[in-house]
């Protein structure tokens, strides 16, 4: 079976800046993305059908004959699969005015009447991580047995909702299960008096450094490094919150870091509902959320002791620093504070980029940089 996950332009737009960078559908959201659901629900041979155009050098787009096509931002279950993959040529599976798959014309329509989990906002990637993630520790450790639980470990609730994968590394941690599962990845590790209340997910090399606080449903994603408080975070990868400082209701996206004493707020002292910036609108829009942090694009840095307010949105390859708290929204490849914002080269960004990724052993292609110029491109509307 061929299966092509492809992006809804209006909903890629919705979750500008996470998807400047990546398809839909390669968005991670409990333990692991969007994509990678639906390869383990419906087996078959995958590619990308992205709504940008310089995002199909990186991901490999195809139209293959007779292919089903599955909506990057909708959120699979076995059901749903079941549905998908029983299509008849030129026909669509819908749940009222949504798309959900098609195969060639899509003709007939075939309605969905049960409820999908779906990402249609920035928002929805926090506020959904608790179901995917209760989801996929579900489908993740059926039939498997953990890696042993270190006895210098204090667990609180049911120990059999702790995963840990093989090299994984857990001492002196006090690990609550009330609330869901803690997901340990393959050799991530947690360090001596962190303290965890699921349900949690540490991705592959993930770490919690000494004394960190942090409730669910947060996602750690592949190699990220995090510290003091956080609370319904989702990194996707290679990011770093290292130390003390608060984080809240919030999406970081890849090679972020959030210096020291870094620290973003999530609810307003007014408490009045939050309004939060859009792309596709090019204004700040009614949410109806009381909670919303911080939204980061690829490659963005806070230097230390930086304060974001509540509803804060960063570009991609923005750098923020000094005393006070900027605005709420900062347009990609930007740098600066509440002193004024100036241009960031595209020569000095990837001389920043080049040096974070080498850390992590990886290299920033000719691809990742024409990427990287199209949205500068696209960037300076908002400027």
């Amino acid at each position: 079976m061929n299966v092509i996950i492809y992006d809804d332009p209006s909903v890629r737009a919705e979750l500008l800046p996470i998807t400047y960078t990546r398809p839909v559908g390669a968005i991670r959201i409990g333990i692991d993305t969007i994509a990678d659901k639906w390869q383990a629900f419906l087996p078959g041979d995958y590619s990308w059908k992205p709504a940008a155009d310089y995002l199909a050098e990186i991901y490999l787009s195809s139209d293959a004959p007779d292919a089903i096509y599955v909506a990057g931002h909708i959120l699979p279950d076995t059901a749903l699969a079941g549905a998908v993959s029983a299509l008849a040529p030129d026909s669509k599976l819908v749940a009222g005015e949504t798309v959900i798959a098609y195969r060639g014309t899509a003709e007939s329509v075939v309605e969905y009447t049960a409820p999908v989990m779906a990402v249609n906002h920035l928002y929805d990637i926090f506020m959904l991580n608790s179901e995917a993630l209760l989801a996929d520790f579900k489908r993740i450790t059926a039939g498997r047995a953990s890696q042993p639980l270190s006895p210098t470990n204090t667990v609180i609730g049911d120990p059999s909702l702790i995963f840990l994968e093989e090299g994984a590394v857990v001492e002196g941690a006090f690990i609550n299960t009330k609330g869901g599962p803690v997901y340990v990845g393959r050799d991530a590790e947690v360090m001596e008096g962190s303290m965890l209340r699921g349900p949690i997910a540490l991705c592959e090399h993930a770490v919690v450094n000494m004394g960190a606080k942090i409730y669910g449903a947060t996602t750690l994603g592949p190699w990220c490094k995090v510290g003091g408080e956080l609370n319904n975070v989702v990194m996707q990868a290679y990011s770093n919150k290292a130390h003390d400082g608060f984080l809240g209701n919030a999406v970081i996206g890849e090679w972020c870091n959030l210096g020291a004493g870094c620290v973003a707020s999530n609810l307003k002292n007014d408490y009045t509902p939050i309004r939060l910036w859009n792309y596709p609108t090019g204004r700040f829009l009614r949410t109806g959320l009381q909670f919303c942090g911080l939204i980061m694009g690829d490659h963005s840095k806070a230097g230390i002791n930086t304060m974001f307010n509540t509803a804060t949105v960063l570009g991609v390859g923005v750098n923020i620093h000094g005393s006070g708290f900027p605005r709420n929204f900062v347009a990609s490849f930007s740098e600066g504070s509440t002193a004024g914002f100036s241009d960031v080269s595209m020569t000095k960004f990837f001389e920043i980029a080049r040096r974070m990724m080498a850390r992590r052993h990886k290299e920033l292609t000719p691809q990742d940089e024409r990427m990287f110029y199209a949205i500068r491109e696209a960037a300076e509307a908002f400027k």
